[in-house]
């Protein structure tokens, strides 16, 4: 705790040149702050081995699974948001440890593909709830991925949902700046088999990539790494042509072992990736996507609803078949 406070009084003391060479970048570097990332003490993984200690497959689950950490993920499900999120950053505050959570509950959520249809009410909800979630971490040290496929999911929505759609990220932008200043916020950008690098460099400034620390890439897919890692130099490239400035980049690894077959929803014979770590050709190699945690009611997860948790895809998972 001491490190990080010496840590903080020091960012404060750069922030004025902080602020001049970047007007998004925060009072510290939240990795600098603890000492490694926290472990969900409640995730899916981690229950399901628990109570279910007699089953054949709850060792492995238990050891290649529970004990890694990995991105929760908060939505209408987590009742009051700013409890919620302040909750569980100050759980992992008090063990010095680096939470990473996952902000999914934007206006129209899924419009295009509806296996995750939801999220908020209207437009001014969804502010309020973003404006509140940041408001839960606060000056704590914490890492967020704002709402997947968001940007990516723009096929069926006319011109005026995509402007309403980047409105609100933009504002939730604004909001994580103002009231979570120790937070690193990364917009997600999809992954590389779904639109061009120069289109979602586009669409990144347009919701306002600038006031994020940078962009994330393959949240809930299989895509390699190294497939993550060129598709995010290259729209850090169109970017750097188009705008002037580029952004660093973290990668979902959670279920990317054995890459893409080209399905996206449960897909057959995938396997687990690098667990979270910083570096690997990014910024950081996160698990954001719980492996085991089903798409929805598709491929390996037939008759399942999207997050609940399936052992026996989680345990396949562990081996690659």
């Amino acid at each position: 705790m001491r490190r990080r406070i010496r840590t903080l009084v020091a960012a404060l003391f750069a922030l004025p040149l902080a602020l001049a060479v970047a007007p998004s970048a925060h009072a510290a570097d939240p990795t600098t702050m603890t000492s490694g990332f926290y472990v969900d003490p409640d995730s899916s993984a981690k229950k399901w081995a628990a109570a279910n200690s007699g089953d054949g497959r709850a060792p492995a689950i238990n050891a290649s699974l529970a004990g890694t950490p990995t991105a929760r993920w908060f939505g209408s499900w987590s009742g009051t948001i700013g409890t919620a999120t302040g909750a569980y950053v100050g759980a992992a505050d008090y063990w010095d440890k680096l939470p990473v959570l996952v902000a999914y509950n934007i206006y129209h959520r899924d419009y295009c593909g509806g296996h995750s249809g939801g999220g908020a009410s209207s437009p001014s909800a969804y502010a309020t709830w973003i404006s509140q979630f940041a408001g839960g971490i606060a000056h704590r040290p914490a890492v967020v991925v704002l709402e997947p496929d968001s940007l990516a999911d723009y096929g069926c929505m006319n011109q005026t949902q995509i402007n309403e759609r980047q409105g609100m990220i933009s504002g939730a932008l604004s909001e994580f700046n103002r009231q979570a200043p120790n937070t690193w916020v990364y917009l997600d950008a999809g992954n590389p088999g779904w639109v061009s690098a120069a289109t979602m460099a586009q669409r990144l400034h347009e919701a306002g990539l600038r006031q994020a620390h940078g962009f994330s890439l393959n949240v809930s897919n299989y895509y390699t790494t190294a497939q993550n890692t060129a598709y995010g130099n290259a729209v850090n490239s169109e970017l750097a042509a188009r705008y002037g400035y580029t952004k660093p980049f973290v990668v979902d690894t959670s279920r990317n072992g054995n890459g893409s077959n080209g399905e996206w929803c449960n897909a057959a014979g995938r396997r687990i990736g690098t667990p979270t770590r910083l570096g690997g050709g990014a910024e950081m190699l996160l698990w954001i996507k719980a492996p085991g945690e089903s798409d929805g009611d598709c491929g390996v997860g037939a008759g399942s609803t999207a997050g609940q948790f399936l052992p026996e895809v989680a345990y396949k998972m562990i081996y690659g078949y």
